[in-house]
């Protein structure tokens, strides 16, 4: 594989996805911008010549597919796929509608799912490639008003871990990419934050202070997205990239403390949990 890649990447034409592409080109490499409107990707970027922008709703398999294959016809492989695309719904379990419920999981679970069911098979044939899904903090520990949206990322946690044995054989190697609080749209009311439809008087006064403490801390977040996009492509070249790649202070920090919470939660009731086998053994 040469030094310059073809990077596919999803919901590239706002938060995240922007940096991460500036950053790819930055580096040499070409680039698939995809975004449900493609004509919005090239309002962005301009034209490049190692650019191609493809339209792609990543909840759609057809759509998925019809973009790997423009990629394939234009640059003949995908190196690297990065699964940025999603959104966040937030909100107390109960008032989170089954409807927006299932709808967080299509968007931040099966679209992933979809899309790189798509890229597979062309990197299958390259004997090469590299999976990069942006998971979150929140696939990491549960937090408060946030069960929708941490159970998509945890779904994802655990399909990156597994598919990294099934692909291993193949040259394809898989890293997850777990951001703590970065200054993206992903607070941005209307655009990747909704609120819950339901409303339930127990939960009204909790309801209304949460989200107003969300949305003031919207253009406060500590972490620099273009510092984290720039990172990402050391990571990516790295000749083994990471299962694993914690980005932020305050990501560390969690996973560190979630590390201790297990230990600690193992050594609770070890005598007990060690001691159901049967006594023929």
């Amino acid at each position: 594989m040469s030094d310059s890649k073809v990077w596919f990447i999803t919901g590239a034409a706002r938060g995240m996805g922007v940096d991460i592409v500036n950053a790819a080109l930055a580096a040499g490499h070409s680039v698939v911008a995809t975004a449900r409107d493609a004509a919005r990707v090239t309002e962005v970027f301009g034209e490049r010549e190692n650019l191609l922008p493809v339209a792609l709703d990543i909840t759609d398999e057809n759509a998925a597919q019809a973009a790997v294959d423009a990629t394939v016809a234009r640059f003949g492989r995908i190196d690297v796929l990065v699964n940025n695309a999603g959104l966040f719904y937030a909100g107390f379990f109960e008032e989170i509608s089954p409807e927006q419920f299932r709808h967080q999981m299509e968007v931040n679970f099966f679209g992933p799912l979809n899309v790189t069911r798509a890229v597979l098979p062309v990197m299958r044939n390259q004997r090469s490639g590299q999976v990069v899904t942006f998971s979150s903090t929140a696939g990491l520990i549960g937090q408060e008003f946030v069960a929708a949206y941490c159970a998509s990322k945890f779904a994802l946690e655990g399909w990156m871990e597994s598919i990294r044995f099934d692909l291993a054989p193949y040259g394809i190697t898989t890293t997850v990419v777990e951001p703590g609080f970065f200054r993206t749209e992903l607070l941005v009311e209307g655009s990747s934050t909704l609120w819950p439809e339901l409303s339930i008087p127990d939960y009204a006064d909790r309801t209304k202070a949460t989200i107003e403490g969300w949305k003031s801390v919207n253009g406060k977040q500590p972490g620099d997205p273009a510092k984290l996009a720039a990172a990402l492509i050391s990571v990516v070249d790295r000749d083994e990239p990471p299962l694993r790649w914690l980005a932020g202070a305050d990501a560390v920090q969690i996973a560190e403390q979630k590390g201790n919470d297990l230990r600690a939660q193992a050594d609770a009731f070890r005598e007990l949990s060690t001691s159901l086998n049967h006594n023929d053994a």
